[in-house]
């Protein structure tokens, strides 16, 4: 029901003003919810990593924890990073006197280079093991089919890609709230769903079935699509409040079991598809 984003790891206040629907597309405060969200996210990618060692591509931008996580678990880990972000990343390490680093006692090592997230020209082809696109980022790449190839491309043959993208679930509840209804009666049959946000941005919103059809159309193997969560804020805030220490791993395996299913019903899904060979 969200997009991930380090706001929601930094503490910084919430939005009152934001719609309903918006609130769940940026995360922007460390609420019960999305201390949730992401606990599920890192469960699902640490059961997606691949159990030997290996080379993980990140594009999922600076913001998102994949990266860490993935060199805690053994693996060599570029991050690709804009050069804005590397430029600000660069000022902080003359201000603090250090650079980024992965978690003490690592057995992966984290190396990020400049570059466009979209076209991968800067790496060669069947090179990675492992490509991660979390973190929204193929629906804000509107032209997802050209991504989507670069992927395969760098992948080495059996490499495998974990994505995250928002549903046409999301996209329908903000054009409902900005009153589009003519584009909001055409949303679940159209080929291509784009939809603009207050802030001026677009996102491409997805079916289960698109997202299948993208992959085989990049030349991948779709191994799994399903929601990334299930369980209803709500009922998470709820939960939570409890004030039950182990309430964050129960709603976690719970939500975890739930997205086992093939319903698609979350306002974003993840899907893991592999390269043949």
């Amino acid at each position: 029901m969200s997009a991930p984003g380090t706001a929601a790891e930094s503490g910084t206040a919430p939005q009152p003003d934001r719609s309903p629907a918006a609130h769940f597309a940026t995360t922007d405060s460390l609420s019960a919810y999305w201390r949730f969200y992401w606990a599920v996210a890192g469960a699902q990618l640490a059961r997606w990593l691949p159990r030997s060692p290996g080379r993980i591509l990140d594009l999922s931008s600076p913001d998102f924890r994949g990266a860490q996580r993935a060199t805690t678990a053994g693996h060599d880990v570029v991050t690709l990073l804009p050069s804005a972000e590397m430029t600000r990343r660069r000022q902080l390490t003359l201000i603090n006197g250090h650079a980024p680093r992965p978690p003490r006692g690592s057995p992966g090592r984290l190396r990020q280079v400049v570059g466009e997230t979209m076209f991968l020209s800067s790496f060669g082809s069947d090179v990675f093991d492992g490509v991660l696109a979390d973190n929204r980022i193929l629906s804000r790449h509107l032209a997802t089919e050209a991504s989507l190839t670069e992927i395969a491309r760098v992948l080495r043959p059996g490499g495998r890609t974990l994505l995250c993208v928002d549903s046409v679930v999301l996209g329908m509840a903000l054009l409902a709230e900005q009153d589009c209804w003519p584009e909001l009666s055409h949303a679940p049959s159209a080929d291509v769903l784009l939809v603009p946000w207050p802030d001026g941005s677009i996102t491409r919103c997805f079916t289960a079935e698109q997202l299948t059809e993208l992959l085989t159309e990049a030349g991948l193997e779709p191994e799994w699509i399903k929601p990334r969560t299930v369980l209803s804020a709500s009922t998470v805030e709820t939960m939570m409040a409890k004030g039950d220490p182990q309430a964050l791993n129960r709603l976690v395996e719970m939500e975890l079991k739930a997205t086992d299913s093939d319903d698609y019903v979350g306002v974003h899904l993840i899907a893991s598809a592999r390269k043949p060979g």
